[in-house]
């Protein structure tokens, strides 16, 4: 047994990667551009199989023989291919909320801040961070391609985003990771625990700088597509202690297990629980966590 699969038997999940289904691919639809009654038509007479995803808006687990990428539908905008637990960050940011202004710190290649924007009617002012010239291509080719225009892009460094002196009612930072064994062909042997610790202090960088561009009452969702709890419940746990003003509120999902409380022995805030982890043997998606913050006044 590898050390990875004894730290998450350790965490209390005992199951075999090998009997882990595959991921499905899935898509959400862009009712900003075509109705969900029309794209599903259009779909269904190219013999693409659609089932609904019952925990998201407008997405579906699709089966097809031809790469969707490639279709009429995918190139005017219609639809957008991204996975399903990777659809959940941006919908629990802002079901509910009332935005003003919203940044994503780690924006490219679009999936998350085109979502935002289809959530918000392309209406509310978004903030879209990436420091690589190279990523911000296929950010400002999918916003382009889906139509929308309330996102502005900007090469920058979201450790330093305060710099810009601007305050947001609503941030999304999903955070560079080290990713999951379902989504990273040989993840078990390419990964270590050493590269874990080294990029959870990224992390805490990045959440430094959303604190201090965080409004008052402003909301700030952090998210990875990583198992681990240095990357996940003990740097939610770190930042709670760096600020006390911050808070953890409820995510409303319905998928998903409660985050943890006790990691190797390490008792941590009780409000812990009220974080989403995602093992993918019991929800059928990647890896994935989930918290969402408050700052209070």
């Amino acid at each position: 047994m590898n050390q990875f699969m004894e730290r998450y038997n350790k965490l209390g999940e005992k199951f075999e990667v090998e009997l882990v289904p595959p991921i499905k691919s899935s898509i959400r639809i862009n009712i900003l551009q075509i109705s969900e009654k029309e794209i599903i038509s259009r779909l269904k007479k190219q013999k693409i199989k659609l089932q609904k995803i019952p925990f998201l808006k407008n997405s579906y687990w699709y089966e097809s023989d031809f790469s969707l990428a490639s279709s009429p539908e995918y190139l005017l905008g219609y639809i957008y291919i991204q996975e399903a637990a990777s659809q959940l960050p941006a919908e629990v940011l802002l079901n509910g909320e009332n935005p003003t202004k919203v940044l994503d710190m780690c924006a490219a290649p679009g999936s998350k801040t085109t979502q935002m924007a289809q959530i918000l009617q392309d209406k509310v002012p978004i903030i879209a961070i990436d420091n690589n010239s190279l990523r911000l291509k296929p950010l400002n080719y999918n916003i382009e391609r889906l139509n929308l225009k309330s996102i502005a892009t900007y090469k920058k460094d979201s450790r330093f985003i305060h710099d810009l002196g601007l305050k947001f009612s609503h941030i999304l930072l999903d955070a560079p990771c080290s990713g999951n064994f379902c989504v990273e062909k040989n993840f078990f042997s390419i990964r270590n625990l050493e590269g874990i610790k080294g990029r959870s202090n990224l992390q805490k960088e990045l959440l430094r700088s959303a604190y201090k561009s965080l409004e008052k009452k402003g909301v700030l969702v952090y998210s990875t597509c990583s198992l681990e709890p240095e990357e996940d419940e003990l740097m939610i746990d770190w930042f709670l202690n760096q600020y006390s003003d911050m808070k953890l509120i409820p995510t409303n999902l319905k998928i998903g297990d409660e985050g943890l409380t006790k990691v190797f022995d390490t008792e941590l805030d009780s409000s812990l629980k009220l974080t989403r982890r995602f093992w993918p043997h019991k929800t059928g998606t990647e890896g994935f966590f989930i918290a969402k913050m408050k700052k209070c006044e």
